[in-house]
């Protein structure tokens, strides 16, 4: 019988080309009377206008607009209370996060910050947090994270070398904007790490241990999706058919682990992010194909599930043979993305290995997702198979 199993995501979405230009009406989604409002982005998405944008439609409807544009990539507990104390001192109807899977993550705790009388570090886990937060609208410019849908943030801890997860519904938006415009001139090395990291959030949804048919559905879409436009979005960035493909799948996919996990390649990944600084898309992409071979015996009907949405030609094929040819496509992406595939190339040594495995190891809340477990040799054994 299936466990019992839940969803929840965004109070309210609007996608599709040109959608942004609508935010002056849209945000009157959120409250029909904001008076005052503060965009959360970094320099680079600034200077390709789209925070000037936001800040012109807002204070046309007479909206008091602050900007804070001090989000690292890959965001510290220090950096994420530098910005709250840069701008607690003000008190705002909404916060706008426009940008990547960071800026996504730091409005979303933001918000909560400002109304629960606690430190980031206290709500780290899940369900810490206890009051809901400041209302947010969030627009992701890349097609990875799917963070705009979740109610999950992540966080760097650099004394521990690792990032952790804040989980809480008051971490879910009341506004999502996804316009495929903002999309189009993502770097060739982000299209792919961002695809990539979207990708592994609907394969593992759908072994975890948690599956459903509510993620299962999400999951498999946005396989689908993914598959039939990463190619094409990293060789052919201008298109924005593959964009939106892009965009929409990894909204999929944020919905999908919302309700069933991710597994053994994040809790992998999150050492490598918070030891050595290798990006999460990046470090996801190296480890899939080695987890996914590794977990094959234990979930290869879910895997041979998959074949078919990737486009595979599996027909007559049995259920081990079809898995094989999913890992073997990942495998291939990777190659065609130019993903890196040795550690070593961000300094990681076979000395590192044992540490790395030992920090993976904490992030149960993701392991015990995964449809076999894995000892801290076997996480050793993977992390090896990358170096060199």
């Amino acid at each position: 019988m299936q466990p019992i199993y839940s969803f929840q995501t965004a109070k309210q979405i609007i996608a599709g080309k040109e959608s942004l230009k609508r935010l002056k009406d849209d945000i009157k989604l959120v409250n029909k009377n904001i008076k005052s409002a503060l965009i959360i982005s970094q320099p680079s998405i600034s200077d390709l206008g789209f925070v000037g944008t936001i800040k012109e439609q807002l204070e046309d409807q007479g909206i008091y607009v602050n900007i804070n544009l001090d989000i690292l990539p890959e965001p510290t507990v220090e950096n994420i209370e530098d910005v709250f104390q840069q701008t607690s001192n003000t008190q705002y109807d909404v916060l706008i996060g426009i940008g990547g899977g960071s800026v996504l993550d730091t409005t979303k705790i933001l918000s909560v910050l400002m109304t629960n009388d606690k430190q980031v570090r206290e709500l780290l886990g899940t369900d810490m947090v206890e009051k809901a937060g400041v209302p947010t609208v969030l627009i992701p410019t890349t097609s990875g994270t799917g963070a705009e849908v979740t109610p999950n943030a992540i966080v760097t801890i650099p004394e521990e070398e690792l990032k952790i997860g804040i989980v809480s519904n008051h971490l879910l938006p009341a506004l999502v904007v996804l316009d495929p415009l903002l999309t189009v001139g993502l770097p060739k090395p982000i299209t792919a790490a961002t695809g990539m990291d979207a990708f592994t959030h609907s394969l593992e949804s759908f072994i975890s241990n948690k599956a459903n048919p509510l993620s299962d559905m999400f999951a498999l879409e946005s396989i689908r999706l993914i598959a039939s436009s990463i190619v094409e979005a990293y060789e052919n960035g201008s298109s924005v058919e593959a964009r939106e493909k892009m965009l929409v799948g990894s909204m999929y996919g944020g919905m999908a682990l919302t309700s069933a996990g991710t597994a053994a390649v994040h809790a992998l990944a999150y050492p490598l992010g918070g030891k050595f600084k290798i990006p999460h898309g990046v470090a996801n992409s190296m480890l899939l194909p080695h987890v996914m071979e590794f977990n094959l015996d234990a979930c290869t009907e879910r895997l041979a599930l998959v074949a078919e949405p990737m486009g595979l030609a599996v027909s007559g094929l049995s259920a081990e043979e079809k898995a094989r040819k999913v890992i073997e496509k990942i495998s291939e992406w990777t190659a065609t993305l130019e993903i890196p595939q040795d550690l070593q190339a961000y300094g990681v040594v076979e000395e590192d290995i044992p540490s790395l495995a030992v920090s993976a190891a904490q992030v149960t809340r993701l392991l015990n997702n995964n449809p076999k477990k894995v000892s801290t040799d076997e996480m050793e054994a993977i992390y090896r198979r990358l170096l060199g």
